[in-house]
């Protein structure tokens, strides 16, 4: 990891974003709590998702050019989302970053930035 890069130009950039949400959506749709949350026709998600990161992650500010200000607590409020389902996301985008090869320090600081908002989407308790 390098420090002096944005966590997006350290992930491999678009690149990397891309093959990142290709390896994470496989995990989710699989995954018994997660599944039923999202849509069977996964693409729009995976596009927002790609848009999402990449801002997120000091890249192109791809989602509010084409969405508007990201929002996304208010975006996520008409699902049941409970720590738990918080923390299975995180599980499976963690085991995303390592299938595409993001060594441990870099992997470890990505979830620790998605920590933040992945607990601001809890509406429901368990």
């Amino acid at each position: 990891m390098n420090p002096n890069l944005s966590i997006y130009d350290n992930l491999g950039g678009a690149d990397g974003i891309r093959s990142l949400v290709e390896a994470f959506y496989p995990r989710v749709q699989k995954n018994a709590l997660l599944a039923p949350l999202f849509p069977e026709d996964i693409d729009p998600v995976m596009e927002k998702q790609y848009m999402f990161l990449s801002q997120f992650f000091g890249g192109p500010a791809l989602f509010s050019e084409a969405y508007g200000h990201p929002m996304m607590r208010a975006r996520h409020l008409k699902f049941p989302i409970t720590p738990s389902h918080a923390q299975e996301w995180l599980k499976c985008m963690s085991a995303a970053l390592q299938d595409i090869g993001v060594d441990e320090t870099l992997r470890e600081f990505v979830i620790q930035r998605l920590s933040g908002p992945a607990n601001h989407f809890v509406n429901t308790p368990e």
